[in-house]
């Protein structure tokens, strides 16, 4: 399989796209006017603390206040607390209001929520996850090599310079020398030291420490072995990205590639085709086959439907390819879109058990390359698959689109005749309360016509009713929805 990671930038943002077999699967997206704060460390106040809730508002300088669990607080923060055994402490023993802490975010704030805030920090390197005053060391589930598994473990227990420090050994550590791990645990222990220095002197609600800037974190983050090439656009940006290789990942430096050509680097592989295609509700199957796909406040639906496809043998043979054609769809799109919270998924209804059984594993298996964790539960008694997969940032959606200012976000517009009879309320509730000669009213090209074909007669009578005249008036500005009933 060959991967590629396609970096595009420009002064105002920086895009990354992941490409598999010529297939885009991954975008990432950074505004150089909202930066995403995953990652950043703030010295917080405590703004207000809710025993209901268990949790606190923090001020960390953004414009909403961030949320802190008493789960995610670590109890080495508070004096006097014991970290070990069972966690029994309520939120007002934890934390009191004007408090001030340090605090990393581990959720952008998403629509109308602040960002999500814990106290257990981790700052991440290229091979190591670095956990101040845990303890202790783990390695990624990932590496299944037991003997490997070993040899990192005690690599980083004998050369940690960071005594009662904690570590986690990332995936990207497999087979990496005890030389490249060391320079890791020297750098990551150093950069402690100066954020815990920077942070006694900040001023409460300000930055202690911030993530790197997009096209390194890929860098770190996303190039393992299976990318075969990083190409960027911007000389610039390259030139970065190689100065921080050369430092941090040497054995990456071969596969970055500048590129120069007049053609879009993202038009090499149709991205910019597949970013609109991922902003659509459809999304077609090759077998003719198609998914609905609708995000919503508290979770994303998922609709599987055969759509033009027949099959060639039994119907039961015909879902059951659709449905499996679709689990590879669902993960791409999920991926792609960065769909994250509850998910539900209908497939198409089989009675089959076996069958459902393979769907299941199939979506198990098409999820395995995600780097979002995903939890899967069985298929429901209603035929519904639900899942859950760990939102960090905004969607695609939300990074690139604003609500519909026409229907508010609804999909949908009262029909011109719907308008009609609102704006028939309207006049007799003005001429029963008010006293006027005649009516004007205002309305949109549409719903115009509908009031002088259709509602012609019923206009007339209406005039004849309240005795009164009523003009009518198109406002080319004006939605289908919108009316104005004007007193003359």
């Amino acid at each position: 399989m060959s991967e590629e990671i396609l970096v595009n930038v420009t002064p105002q943002e920086t895009r990354v796209a992941v490409v598999e077999n010529g297939v885009l699967q991954e975008v990432l997206i950074e505004r150089a006017r909202a930066r995403g704060l995953v990652g950043n460390l703030y010295k917080g106040v405590v703004s207000r603390v809710l025993p209901g809730m268990q949790a606190a508002f923090v001020d960390i300088g953004l414009e909403r206040a961030a949320f802190l669990h008493a789960s995610d607080i670590a109890t080495h923060e508070i004096e006097g607390l014991r970290p070990e055994g069972r966690r029994t402490e309520t939120i007002t023993q934890l934390l009191r209001e004007g408090q001030e802490l340090l605090v990393q975010v581990i959720k952008d704030p998403l629509g109308s929520k602040g960002a999500r805030l814990t106290t257990h920090i981790t700052i991440p390197s290229r091979y190591l996850v670095f956990m101040p005053d845990v303890g202790n060391v783990g390695v990624s589930q990932k590496i299944e090599d037991e003997a490997e598994r070993a040899r990192l473990k005690d690599i980083v227990l004998s050369h940690s310079t960071c005594k009662a420090q904690g570590f986690i050994v990332r995936t990207a550590a497999e087979g990496a020398s005890s030389e490249s791990l060391v320079a890791d645990i020297d750098f990551l222990c150093k950069l402690w030291t100066s954020v815990r220095e920077r942070a006694q002197s900040a001023a409460p609600g300000s930055v202690v420490h911030e993530d790197l800037p997009l096209a390194l974190r890929v860098l770190r983050d996303l190039v393992g072995d299976e990318i075969d090439k990083v190409r960027i656009d911007s000389r610039e940006t390259f030139q970065k990205v190689s100065q921080f290789a050369q430092e941090f990942i040497p054995e990456v430096c071969e596969r970055l590639e500048y590129y120069p050509g007049e053609r879009p680097v993202f038009d090499l592989y149709g991205v910019e085709d597949e970013i609109q295609k991922a902003l659509e509700r459809k999304v077609q199957l090759k077998s003719g086959g198609y998914l609905i796909i609708d995000q919503t406040e508290a979770m994303t639906t998922i609709d599987v439907n055969t759509g033009a496809y027949v099959g060639h043998r039994t119907l039961e043979e015909t879902i059951f390819k659709t449905n499996l054609e679709a689990t590879q769809a669902i993960a791409r799109q999920l991926r792609l879109r960065n769909l994250g919270g509850i998910i539900i998924i209908d497939f198409i209804d089989m009675s089959d058990e076996e069958h459902k059984r393979q769907v299941l594993r199939a979506l198990e298996k098409s999820l395995e390359r995600d780097h979002a964790k995903s939890h899967l539960s069985e298929v429901s008694s209603l035929g519904l698959v639900q899942m859950t997969r760990k939102r960090t940032r905004e969607s695609l959606e939300h990074v690139l689109c604003s609500t519909c200012p026409t229907c508010s976000g609804r999909g949908s517009l009262k029909t011109p005749e719907t308008v009609c009879y609102e704006i028939f309320r309207e006049i007799l509730r003005e001429a029963r309360q008010f006293d006027a000669e005649q009516l004007l009213v205002l309305a949109a090209q549409e719903v115009i016509d509908l009031l002088l074909d259709e509602e012609s007669t019923a206009l007339a009578e209406l005039e004849s009713f309240i005795g009164k005249p009523i003009k009518l008036q198109v406002e080319s500005l004006y939605s289908q929805e919108q009316y104005d009933v004007v007193l003359l």
